[in-house]
């Protein structure tokens, strides 16, 4: 037999037993009404009428609160779920809550949401269908506003000591803005974009990006891969809010005097040098012999040595015959004249040809590969 606790307040009939609310814990006023007094007044779900949500329209962020978020979502059906789900809210008493939801696209801008919900009240299953209208306004957010008026903040200028940047370093150094400033964005900094890059310059490209710290990182990673310096210049834009400068900086990342594959002269009586990098020390291999060749900055900056050439300029020769192990005759590639030259260690004897560079009346071997 079912023990009455008392009586309903409302209608009166007796209400039965339940279970005591955990120890203290209060007990709620509606556990004092019956089943039927309690559900005529029972909300399972509260639902707004209707969503809206504001999305940019150029990178598909989302405004909630008062920022920006950028939520990874395909289409605005995922954004309009999300916005559902977040907006719902079902009662304390319900348990085993289960729901589902079907999207309805209506046009562009409003999708229906079809919401279906199950859940247990008083050893009681209750079930209860609605539909959410999201609406999908379209606004640009603060960062693509930025972007599209041509905002920034710092300046990174890929320069070369008296010489200009390869198109190599150049379009690595554009490569390693670009890398940097994409993994910043995929952390969450929404603060982080490149504005424009500019590669008609011959002295070298010119990337502009939105704060000063993104501009000493791209540029001390340009450096850190080339060597080089950095140097900023700092200029007074404007003041804000409060009162406080604010600055424009011009990083320039200036790579060595040297690159990869140049061909010097040291003048120091041990013969052409082909460099193989000038990051920290000037390095490379003698090209008489084969040796290393290793020299540091001095005062900071790596020693002058005089210009030979490149090894992109040097042409394939026909070897005539290897005279000993530190000795070889070949054709000079202009006037089909035998010459004896120097043997590196880098030189294959079997070789049928060899590239060479000429300085003056001298003859060079150069290596495959620096």
């Amino acid at each position: 037999m079912t023990q009455s606790r008392g009586f309903c307040p409302e209608c009166g009939d007796e209400v039965a037993e339940r279970a005591e609310p955990r120890p203290g814990a209060p007990r709620a006023d509606s556990d004092a009404l019956c089943d039927s007094c309690y559900f005529d007044a029972f909300d399972f779900i509260d639902a707004p009428d209707r969503v809206n949500v504001t999305v940019c329209g150029r990178c598909g962020a989302v405004h909630r609160g008062n920022r920006w978020v950028d939520v990874g979502a395909e289409d605005y059906t995922d954004i309009a779920i999300d916005a559902v789900s977040e907006s719902l809210s079902v009662h304390i008493d319900a348990e085993n809550v289960e729901w589902g939801v079907e999207p309805e696209q209506v046009d562009e801008t409003t999708i229906r949401m079809h919401c279906t919900f199950s859940g247990v009240v008083r050893e009681t299953l209750l079930e209860e269908q609605l539909i959410v209208p999201v609406r999908i306004g379209k606004e640009v957010c603060d960062r693509c506003g930025r972007i599209a008026g041509g905002y920034y903040a710092s300046l990174v200028q890929v320069r070369a000591d008296g010489r200009e940047p390869t198109p190599e370093e150049a379009a690595e150094a554009i490569e390693i803005a670009e890398s940097y400033v994409a993994g910043k964005e995929a952390d969450g900094d929404r603060e982080a974009f490149i504005s424009s890059i500019d590669t008609e310059s011959d002295a070298g490209p010119n990337i502009k990006l939105s704060t000063n710290k993104l501009g000493q990182a791209v540029a001390n990673r340009i450096t850190d891969r080339f060597g080089g310096t950095v140097k900023d210049h700092p200029t007074l834009v404007t003041e804000d809010s409060d009162g406080n400068e604010v600055y424009r900086v011009t990083f320039v990342a200036r790579l060595p005097k040297y690159t990869a594959g140049d061909v010097v002269d040291p003048e120091d009586g041990g013969g052409p040098v082909i460099v193989s990098s000038a990051h920290n020390t000037l390095s490379g291999r003698r090209l008489t012999t084969g040796e290393p060749y290793e020299v540091s900055p001095e005062n900071g900056d790596l020693p002058t040595v005089e210009p030979i050439g490149h090894k992109r300029d040097a042409v394939d020769t026909t070897v005539v015959a290897v005279e000993d192990e530190h000795s070889i005759q070949l054709l000079d590639p202009e006037t089909y004249e035998a010459k004896t030259v120097a043997r590196p260690d880098f030189v294959d004897p079997d070789s049928e040809t060899l590239p060479v560079l000429k300085d003056g009346q001298d003859l060079y071997i150069v290596p495959e590969e620096v």
